[in-house]
């Protein structure tokens, strides 16, 4: 099980979200974890992710991350930049938190270096 799910239905939402992010990205489009959690319901028959709970958006930005790094080497850059949070216009901490991991962004950035590395301003 990785966050409450059955290994092969998280394998399924990992491609699904992938391929959703890569039209958006395509279109030259963000999205939103509202967006991106419908897409998911509706193409992969999952239950949603419930936002009222902690372990819930945590398994969503999970979820993002393995996008993220699993694209990195293919796209040059982090695909989850594009998810951002309904009616807002910039990413999760999650996103920088990510990038620090990662080596993309020195470790406690400031807001101007997290507004310099962000693409999707």
């Amino acid at each position: 099980m990785i966050w409450g799910r059955e290994g092969s239905e998280w394998t399924e939402l990992v491609a699904t979200t992938s391929e959703f992010l890569a039209e958006q990205a395509r279109l030259g489009r963000t999205t939103s974890y509202t967006e991106l959690n419908s897409v998911l319901h509706r193409r992969t028959g999952a239950r949603p992710f419930d936002f009222s709970k902690d372990s819930e958006r945590a398994a969503m930005g999970s979820l993002l991350g393995e996008v993220a790094r699993e694209q990195l080497p293919v796209v040059g850059a982090l695909v989850s930049s594009i998810v951002l949070y309904l009616n807002e216009n910039y990413a999760g901490s999650g996103f920088y938190r990510l990038a620090v991991e990662l080596n993309l962004l020195t470790p406690k950035p400031t807001v101007d270096q997290k507004l310099a590395f962000w693409p999707a301003k």
